[in-house]
């Protein structure tokens, strides 16, 4: 049976070595999991102890409008509830933005490299992909603009941009929004908000009521920790938001999904436990990686991409038979990169022991 004639030349996500995996392949015991910016800290102890004591009704559909989720949403960040669209994490909401406005003939411009997710389900709908190279891991935003034509429907800003953590300041941004028509949509895909410094944080609310082209997307599985739950949410001025839900699922998150994310995103006191530690802790070890002359992006997120001598994959290979997984920059488009994200303490510090064992290897070959 024939599919897409696209599909033809695409492949399915490629997920890393699983943590079990590479016990049982390397004769492990500990693995410190550092490929996929998760939070190392867990998620809301409010959150574990309410989900002791539920008696869920599972054989019984989720509420499809998230209302209790909606309604902690909307007070949180001061917007109304028509305001939001919820998705099974960021990454189905980035699918059902492209379901709902991309087709054959149409374009969408974005950042090469970023989050890869854009790109796939862009082509999949049959759009044309306009890439526009980062400048020292920034968006070219400037030449993004260039790229917009008539036939352009959806702009894509990562921000902070994965894979390289790099900020978007909110003066560019908003240059940026003044000279974007405002017949092309722009997503702002900000998942890892909550690891912005304070200063550089946008309002969202704000921004959706002088931008009626904006959609900005966040999610619950980086600081909140809740990743394994898959919720994500849309932020838009009515109009589109009711394009989007005609196309998103009836019942796309669960009641288990639901009922953590509205408990968590009330808990502001772990988020900023969480956000400070990593602070600490990322500090720390780019002040390691400055005195072992290794380049990392500046980043405001819970991960660094660094730069490595020789080949990324020859790093993540002896990192991974030492017990941490990191994920290679030659699956991110940055070779001679690893994209690291920051864990606990005790787990950085050990990575740095075995970064140190790896760089004198490199040292005898030499």
């Amino acid at each position: 049976m024939e599919a897409k004639a696209i599909l033809k030349e695409m492949a399915p996500y490629r997920q890393g070595m699983q943590i079990d995996e590479v016990k049982k392949k390397f004769n492990l015991t500990r693995i410190v999991k550092l490929a996929s910016n998760e939070n190392p800290y867990g998620y809301s102890e409010k959150v574990k102890a309410a989900l002791r004591k539920l008696d869920l009704s599972f054989e019984i559909y989720p509420d499809g409008h998230a209302t209790h989720l909606r309604t902690a949403t909307s007070k949180k960040w001061d917007i109304k509830e028509s305001e939001i669209v919820f998705g099974s994490g960021s990454d189905e909401l980035i699918e059902i933005i492209c379901r709902t406005f991309l087709h054959e003939g149409l374009n969408t411009v974005m950042a090469a490299p970023t989050f890869p997710q854009y790109r796939h389900h862009a082509l999949i709908e049959g759009a044309l992909v306009k890439e526009v190279p980062t400048i020292e891991g920034n968006h070219d935003l400037d030449g993004m603009l260039q790229a917009i034509d008539e036939n352009t429907k959806v702009v894509w800003l990562c921000s902070p941009d994965n894979p390289t953590g790099t900020l978007i300041p909110p003066q560019a941004f908003h240059q940026f929004m003044e000279n974007c028509p405002t017949n092309v949509v722009v997503v702002l895909d900000e998942a890892y908000y909550e690891f912005i410094d304070g200063s550089l944080q946008m309002d969202a609310s704000a921004n959706i009521q002088r931008y009626s082209n904006l959609i900005i997307l966040r999610t619950f599985s980086k600081a909140y920790g809740l990743a394994g739950l898959r919720v994500g949410y849309g932020i838009a001025n009515e109009k589109i938001t009711e394009k989007i839900n005609v196309v998103r699922g009836p019942f796309n998150t669960s009641i288990l999904a639901q009922k953590a994310a509205s408990i968590a995103i009330e808990d502001d006191l772990f988020i900023q436990e969480t956000v400070e530690s990593n602070e600490v802790v990322k500090q720390k070890f780019q002040q390691f990686l400055t005195s072992i002359g290794w380049h990392f992006y500046p980043s405001q997120t819970n991960f660094l991409l660094v730069s490595t001598p020789g080949d990324a994959d020859e790093l993540a290979d002896y990192l991974l038979e030492n017990g941490f997984i990191v994920r290679s920059g030659n699956l991110l488009g940055y070779p001679h990169t690893v994209r690291i994200t920051i864990g606990t303490k005790q787990d950085m510090t050990q990575l740095q022991q075995v970064i140190k064992q790896f760089q004198l290897l490199l040292d005898k070959e030499v």
